[in-house]
């Protein structure tokens, strides 16, 4: 009676090991899956997107605090909230890396339970045939005693083994279960990050809207600088062209803030007027770097600084990959030169920094910003496409491009 109360509890343990070896009730939901390498990768460089996001925006609630200015104060609340889009878009970005890799670790596990089902099942109906059979008939077959000894003997050395493997397998199961709960917790962060995503790019759109209205004047006077740069536009060959066009102006406008005043009328006509000899030009001298320069997307690294393209040409700049819709901003502070549609490049954003620097982001789908516009880095520009259109940027320093990653801040 004793192996046959041994063959029932061991049947009863197995089988129970059996009807959860494919766990049930995992956290399903429509997500691109990526392989464990790419997901990992992704999840580094979310996590640390996510946490430059986050401090720029404390950065810059702080200083729309202690701002006094209206137009200032309204242009950092504006860039906060652009770099907590970005902080919501990195942690999407990084909770679809999380869920990808615990996918990943339940398929594995998956695995590994259905190769151990396969022995378990031969196993657990060997041993349910034997539990069945009475003790009483085994000892009157011939050869059944010295048979139900050797029985007995086997059991004994192969019990502790299967009770092993047993245990191996509640614990696979427990593995199981806490996979579903992290992948669970995974879609939760999903979708709390999407709702704070949708809830920044409304609060963005109606502060976009009151400078809009309060700036109805400066708007004016934009129109007619957005005007002779479209015409520049035409006229330049390429976009190389446009940035050099472009970049004449600046240094006359330069210039031309540099002239003396007109000279005051003295009070005694008769005393003698010395004249004021001719002032030497100016030019701008290049700054160290463009202040607080940063890259006006977050995204996938698709191409670096002189990296050979198809074409056959070098790339002046950085090609970023980043989700659709994804909130583009300023690299830095400097006066927008160019904003619009421009040959085969999407729209596109030319800023002039101070010091002689140009930043040049291509491939919005739609732009914020006028010709004219100051912004700070970390202004909103627009958003991007997605998809297969890339955003690229490139840094020049007195026209010659330079590797953007030497100078971020």
């Amino acid at each position: 009676m004793r192996i046959t109360h041994i063959l029932v509890g061991l049947t009863g343990a197995a089988a129970t090991a059996l009807l959860f070896a494919v766990p049930q009730g995992w956290a399903q939901r429509d997500v691109l899956l990526l392989e464990p390498e790419e997901a990992q990768a992704e999840l580094t460089r979310a996590t640390r997107e996510s946490q430059r996001a986050e401090a720029r925006a404390d950065r810059f609630s702080a200083e729309a605090e202690s701002a006094s200015d209206a137009a200032d104060k309204t242009a950092r609340q504006a860039a906060a909230i652009a770099a907590q889009i970005q902080a919501a878009e990195a942690n999407i970005v990084a909770a679809r890396a999380r869920y990808s890799l615990l996918q990943n670790d339940r398929e594995e596990l998956s695995k590994r339970l259905s190769d151990r089902q396969e022995p378990l099942v031969r196993l657990t109906g060997a041993l349910q045939t034997s539990a069945r059979r009475p003790l009483a008939l085994s000892a009157l077959q011939p050869g059944s005693l010295k048979d139900l000894v050797y029985v007995r003997a086997v059991l004994d050395s192969a019990i502790p083994e299967i009770r092993k493997r047993t245990a191996a397998l509640r614990a696979e199961l427990d593995e199981g279960r806490r996979l579903e709960r992290r992948a669970a917790r995974a879609l939760e962060s999903l979708s709390a990050s999407e709702e704070d995503l949708q809830t920044r790019r409304t609060a963005l759109a109606a502060l976009e809207t009151q400078q809009r209205l309060a700036s109805t004047e400066a708007r004016s006077n934009a129109v007619r600088e957005s005007e002779r740069a479209l015409a520049l536009a035409e006229e330049a060959r390429d976009l190389d062209g446009l940035v050099d066009t472009l970049g004449e102006a600046a240094k006359l406008r330069a210039e031309l803030a540099a002239l003396p005043g007109p000279i005051a009328r003295p009070k005694d006509l008769s005393a003698r007027v010395v004249e004021a000899g001719p002032t030497p030009a100016t030019t701008p001298t290049s700054a160290a770097r463009p202040p607080g320069f940063q890259l006006p997307v977050q995204g996938r690294t698709l191409a670096g600084f002189g990296e050979l393209r198809d074409s056959g040409l070098r790339s002046k700049g950085l090609t970023l990959s980043p989700a659709p819709s994804a909130q583009v901003v300023a690299p830095s502070a400097g006066r927008v030169a160019f904003a619009g549609p421009y040959r085969g490049f999407g729209r596109i954003v030319i800023i002039e920094h101070p010091g002689g620097w140009t930043s040049l982001v291509t491939g919005l789908a739609r732009t914020e910003v006028a010709v004219g516009d100051e912004v700070i880095g970390g202004s909103p520009l627009g958003v991007a496409s997605g998809g297969e259109e890339p955003i690229s940027l490139e840094l020049r320093r007195d026209g010659e491009p330079v590797n953007p990653l030497n100078y971020l801040g």
